[in-house]
């Protein structure tokens, strides 16, 4: 075991996503197991400009897997934003005797690790950070999936089934609006998932009258009575969809904004599993002393990479799903 590593601090930041208590769980044991004392930081970054902070042992920890939200809380800061704010957390580390921190979140959380790691350096002290990405959106670079992004489909999912009952038994379109709102991963995975009419997402420009009205007609000749359009919550609003379907095609849309649901519930098998790795993962990091590290899932392999590196790091949308989307639609739903 690293020498320099007795005590570590970790959180939860930024928007919560099931499967952050599993990661947790998973930090905490291994950590424990190798005689690293573990301090829960409580409300992300802005704890620890407060001391706001609960010590974590293997007991602390049990039952908690199967749980969504967050134990240790969460909250954005605009303190920490900020080179003062950053210096009561370096201090609340010092008065703690961190060594290191583990923050769990997504891209925000990681430039405001990185913000703290920086401004220690600069400081004559040392603090290992590590980040292990958890967010529903699944738009992190340099990860291929993030924590929570499973679970955040198939709640949208059930919701979207049985809306559609609904929708069927009164011959009526559904225009449903999920979270996204820079990115389209969980409004395309949750179209194809529920074979909906038509998928808006922000990284296609929309073509309202082809992506939209024609694929309403094409379902109506097929001979549907009942329509699903899933918007991401970046690409329009869908009050003024429903608008505009109404108008274009003569139909009376029902609007479902699904919102926060999306972010509960109990973490699924991939995000319990995912979760517990990366979780694992991050303490390994910690034992073999490397430093500034985003903990990242590779072609499902759980890796390490360095963060400035990482945080550069791009995720090319996969368009080819949205070929397949069109390709399953064109014959109604």
């Amino acid at each position: 075991m690293s020498a320099q590593v007795k005590r570590i601090g970790v959180l939860t930041s930024g928007g919560d996503a099931p499967g952050m208590n599993a990661a947790v769980r998973a930090v905490v044991r291994t950590a424990t197991s190798r005689g690293i004392e573990c301090i829960g930081i409580r409300r992300g970054w802005s704890g620890l400009i407060n001391s706001d902070f609960v010590r974590l042992d293997s007991s602390s920890v049990s039952h908690i897997i199967n749980k969504g939200g967050t134990l240790l809380y969460t909250a954005r800061s605009k303190e920490f934003m900020q080179p003062e704010g950053r210096e009561k957390a370096i201090a609340t580390c010092k008065l703690l005797g961190l060594d290191a921190i583990v923050a769990i979140g997504g891209d925000g959380t990681f430039r405001g690790a990185l913000a703290l790691s920086r401004q220690v350096a600069e400081s004559g002290q040392k603090l290992t950070v590590v980040g292990i990405p958890a967010t529903i959106d699944n738009d992190i670079g340099c990860s291929h999936y993030t924590i929570g992004f499973d679970t955040a489909c198939n709640t949208a999912i059930e919701c979207i089934d049985k809306l559609r009952d609904t929708m069927q038994s009164h011959e009526r379109c559904s225009v449903v609006e999920v979270m996204g709102r820079h990115a389209g991963y969980l409004a395309l995975y949750v179209g194809i998932s529920v074979g909906a009419t038509a998928v808006l997402i922000p990284e296609r420009p929309v073509d309202f009258e082809q992506d939209v009205v024609e694929n309403i007609r094409r379902a109506r000749l097929a001979g549907s009575t009942h329509y699903m359009v899933v918007v991401a919550e970046g690409a329009g609003s869908a009050f003024e969809i429903a608008k505009r379907i109404q108008e274009e095609v003569g139909i009376d849309p029902r609007v479902t904004v699904l919102g926060h649901i999306q972010r509960g519930g109990s973490p699924t098998a991939r995000d319990r599993e995912t979760a517990s790795r990366m979780g694992y993962e991050a303490v390994q990091v910690l034992l073999q002393d490397k430093g500034n590290r985003i903990v990242s899932s590779l072609d499902g392999r759980i890796v390490d990479l360095d963060m400035e590196e990482a945080l550069a790091m791009t995720k090319s949308f996969e368009m080819d799903r949205y070929d397949v989307l069109e390709a399953l639609t064109n014959s109604g739903n």
